[in-house]
């Protein structure tokens, strides 16, 4: 912890990176930068890129820090949330102004919100224009803050920002504090540009390379990894370049002493001249074999799902296997080969059982098949034992046959009309008698065989779906993956 906190804006780590967050549309953001730029014997150099943000540079504290502003001074808008949490991702401090009387207001509410289900970093909360309160309002003021923030920031310490001795302590205060670990920080390389441009190519206009430029954090910044700008998505990495320091502490000995500090980082393959050329020295170079690909869709074979006619020999092949898997089975007399196929038959499972149960279940069985034949063939006086009958019945079902068997005997399908009025089952319907049922059932789709045919469980899905990769388990892939990354010593602008 203590290397952590001494490696963190000290001249061998990168600057403090602290971003502001208004939390009310009266909170004053412009006078706090102003307060703190007043530190003295510090150095303060006002950032290119940002409209309000800037670098502070202590040397009798030995601590270097960059603060950048996420509001405009008038609160939050809409827009502006999304830049608050793009910039809480790699802000090692979040610095939270509160209004001296209210604390937050539901714009502040939501922004909290969105921050603490992202991930929060280390935090200080600082009141400015206390003062201006009447003395009497003050403490009373106070402790209604106090409360307020009870419940979002248990045990949280409110900083008085009015004074220029109140912003070196609020300062002294985020050096030493400890910092809060994100996981999805600690295990990424990630950098905030100090200045970025962009160099376009020679044939076109709108591509080019862009040069990065800003101190990497969390993890070695490898060349062959994929670098993801905010707002453009993914992009291969050139080379690492390692200019020298624009924020040294001591910049009278920064020549030749540690120039691995600062990255500068390209995105794109061509090259572009920079004025500091002499003293940018290239740390690596991409490797094409080793560089990770920008394919983040499976491409689709449109030709992969398509249906073929079977060739001569598939279908003798299939001949074939239909008349090697038969086997013979003992079915109550008058059942079909359809119904014989779901009928398990005692012999595969090698278990002979002389039971009186297995018996009953067989007549139960008889039973059922003779009330179905409709006249019971115990009247015609035909011996018991006669009523089994061998099947030879193919294991996948091939069977035409099944319609034939239905007699048209009218007192059959009366009782069974009655049967299924009984039942009440709403999702089956009879078969009509008078339209054909390949007519009345035309829009579903038949299966030859309900037990045997194959089915595509991504049978009828939108194209697009093909382009989405598969992963037999995702969260088991993720922790192998990370796992990996720790193991592996990487190769790298080094944070």
């Amino acid at each position: 912890v203590l290397a952590e906190k001494r490696s963190l804006g000290s001249k061998d780590g990168p600057p403090h990176l602290v971003v502001l967050v208004p939390l009310h549309s009266r909170a004053a953001a412009h006078d706090t930068l102003r307060l703190l730029q007043s530190q003295d014997s510090a150095v303060v150099r006002l950032d290119e890129g940002r409209a309000g943000g800037f670098v502070l540079l202590c040397p009798r504290l030995k601590q270097r820090w960059r603060f950048s502003s996420s509001g405009n001074g008038s609160g939050l808008h809409a827009g502006d949330l999304h830049t608050v949490l793009d910039l809480a991702k790699v802000a090692d401090s979040l610095l939270f102004i509160l209004d001296p009387a209210d604390g937050w207001d539901s714009g502040g509410e939501h922004c909290l919100s969105c921050l603490f289900a992202q991930g929060l970093p280390s935090y200080a909360l600082a009141v400015p224009g206390a003062t201006d309160l009447p003395p009497k309002k003050r403490i009373d003021a106070r402790k209604k803050l106090a409360k307020a923030i009870e419940k979002r920031f248990p045990e949280a310490k409110l900083f008085p920002l009015s004074t220029e001795q109140e912003s070196s302590l609020l300062l002294r205060h985020l050096a030493a504090q400890k910092q809060r670990h994100l996981a999805f920080r600690d295990r990424r390389a990630h950098l905030l540009a100090y200045t970025a441009q962009f160099v376009p190519s020679q044939e076109r206009d709108l591509v080019g390379t862009l040069k990065v430029s800003g101190f990497v954090r969390g993890q070695t910044l490898s060349v062959n990894s994929l670098v993801h700008i905010v707002g453009h998505g993914d992009f291969q990495m050139s080379q690492v370049d390692a200019p020298p320091d624009p924020l040294s502490l001591n910049p009278r000995v920064v020549k030749g002493q540690r120039r691995s500090q600062d990255m500068e980082v390209q995105d794109d393959s061509a090259n572009g001249t920079d004025e500091m050329e002499e003293d940018v020295k290239v740390l690596m170079k991409a490797d094409p074999n080793k560089q990770e690909s920008l394919q983040s869709e499976v491409v689709p074979d449109p030709m992969e799902g398509e249906q073929t006619w079977p060739t001569e020999e598939e279908l003798a092949e299939a001949e074939a296997s239909l008349k090697a898997n038969r086997r013979v089975v003992k079915v109550p007399k008058g059942t079909s080969k359809y119904q014989a196929a779901w009928i398990v038959d005692d012999g595969e499972e090698g278990s002979e059982k002389d039971d009186d149960d297995e018996d009953d279940i067989d007549d139960e069985m008889m039973e059922e098949a003779v009330s179905q034949e409709g006249e019971s063939s115990e009247e015609e006086g035909e011996p018991a034992e006669e009523e089994c009958e061998t099947m030879t019945v193919s294991e996948c079902l091939r069977d035409d046959q099944y319609d034939e068997k239905v007699e048209d005997d009218e007192q059959m399908l009366e009782r069974y009309k009655q049967e299924r009025m009984d039942e009440m089952f709403p999702d089956e319907v009879d078969t009509p008698r008078d339209i054909p049922a390949r007519v009345r059932f035309q829009k579903y789709r038949g299966l030859k065989s309900f037990r045997t045919s194959p089915w595509d469980p991504k049978e009828n899905l939108p194209r697009d779906y093909a382009r989405i990769f598969q992963f037999q388990d995702f969260s088991r892939t993720r922790k192998n993956l990370f796992r990996q990354i720790e193991k592996e010593e990487t190769e790298g602008a080094s944070v």
